[in-house]
């Protein structure tokens, strides 16, 4: 297996401004746990701290830095809900199905914000979404949404705007309508994760970084994961990679594929910037989601650039700014501090994978871009799921991910090929 540093070009703001970053030594030598956890992100160090809490002895490794993967770089938004609107959850699954999937994220919300309070984390946590049409036929499709969350679900939180209030909120005419959510929000995600590691840590996790799974199988009950150093034998294993399987376990490999997405900073903008003046986070309704946030010390922090292969762009800021311009002219000269990127782990339903991959061995992932709430959850449902059960781990199993078409071979042409036709569509 060739390894691939997860870092893309560019320190991200996050990093660069995070201060203390606790380093946890690789590990050397052989290990044995109960529980051995191949992923450092939301997911497995959740999952981590449970298990510890619960007296389990836990082994993590993380093949580079805590938060160097999607969890420590990506934009921050919670959001509400799975991935796509009840009204598509109905028609896949039905309404009850559906209900339940809500009120799983709805959990996941919950418990993002309780173990941020519980642990002491402070993720510069700020209230507010919005979600914008970028289009004038999806005005309708928004206003009914709204309305359905509010009389049908009980989701009390979701208001319609109409193009004159969402362009108060945003300080852009350039959309048509949308939403705005009171009941959700976003954090600097890198915090979070710092966070998270801390408390699993303090709860007796063994946590190890730079420290790459080759390996890992399983026969008669006993769970094997070879490193460069050694071996760590347990009794079961969570597969806690994301994006970043990089072919160590086949089945998650043809089921969560990654893509490149890119995000800059700009300079503070100052608190009388019409920009977001409220502070909320913005998503819009193109494939190639745009999505933006007011940090907490005013910058601009702007996504919406994807790439769909491993390679990376030379110049991230250009291709940023002239996104940001095309929503606020004004910022055409405004200076971007930073740019960076980092690989995403889709499914091709867009619904997260959750499956058992080999006896004992269990695989999570595949967020799709909703990961800050859902993957942090998750990790806790799988240490649920360990110690007895979980009914919420249950629903999100129970979820239809396929495979990606194509093969070992043909498997990432394809991807490119679709999701470059789907990106297109924007524009028309």
């Amino acid at each position: 297996m060739t390894y691939k540093s997860p870092i893309a070009p560019g320190v991200s703001f996050y990093e660069a401004t995070l201060g203390d970053r606790p380093a946890y030594d690789p590990l050397k030598g052989d290990a044995t746990a109960d529980v051995v956890i191949v992923g450092g992100g939301f997911t497995g160090l959740q999952a981590a701290h449970h298990l510890a809490a619960s007296g389990k002895d836990v082994v993590l490794i993380e093949g580079a830095r805590f938060g160097d993967g999607a969890s420590g770089r990506n934009g921050g938004q919670l959001g509400t809900g799975q991935r796509a609107w009840v009204e598509e959850l109905e028609a896949d699954f039905g309404k009850d199905n559906a209900r339940a999937q809500f009120a799983v994220a709805e959990r996941a919300k919950a418990h993002l914000t309780a173990f941020a309070a519980a642990h002491g984390i402070e993720a510069d946590y700020r209230p507010g979404q919005i979600s914008a049409a970028h289009k004038k036929a999806y005005v309708k499709d928004y206003r009914d949404h709204a309305k359905i969350m509010t009389e049908q679900y009980g989701y009390e939180g979701l208001q319609f705007l109409d193009r004159d209030a969402l362009a108060a909120k945003l300080g852009s005419t350039l959309y048509h309508g949308g939403t705005y959510d009171a009941s959700t929000g976003h954090i600097n995600p890198l915090k979070y994760v710092v966070g998270v590691a801390r408390a699993a840590s303090r709860a007796g996790a063994r946590l190890h970084e730079n420290t790459r799974a080759r390996a890992i199988a399983s026969s008669g009950g006993t769970v094997m994961v070879t490193t460069d150093a050694g071996t760590i034998t347990a009794g079961r294993a969570l597969i806690a990679c994301n994006a970043y399987i990089d072919g160590l376990e086949p089945v998650t490999s043809a089921h969560v594929m990654p893509i490149r997405s890119f995000i800059g900073a700009t300079v503070p903008l100052g608190h009388d910037s019409p920009v977001i003046p409220g502070g909320e986070s913005v998503d819009d309704s193109r494939f190639v989601v745009r999505y933006f946030r007011k940090s907490a010390d005013g910058r601009l922090l702007f996504g919406g650039r994807e790439a769909y292969t491993s390679d990376n762009p030379a110049d991230i800021s250009s291709h940023i700014r002239r996104q940001i311009v095309e929503i606020y002219p004004d910022l055409g000269d405004v200076e971007i501090t930073h740019s960076w990127g980092g690989s995403v782990g889709i499914t091709l339903s867009r619904r997260p994978f959750v499956r058992e991959v080999m006896k004992n061995v269990t695989s999570i992932g595949g967020f799709s871009g909703h990961g800050v709430m859902l993957a942090n959850y998750c990790g806790k449902l799988y240490a649920d799921h360990v110690n007895g059960g979980s009914e919420d781990l249950e629903v999100m199993r129970n979820l239809r991910v396929g495979p990606f078409p194509g093969g070992d071979r043909l498997r990432k042409p394809l991807l490119f090929l679709a999701l470059t036709w789907f990106s297109l569509r924007d524009r028309i």
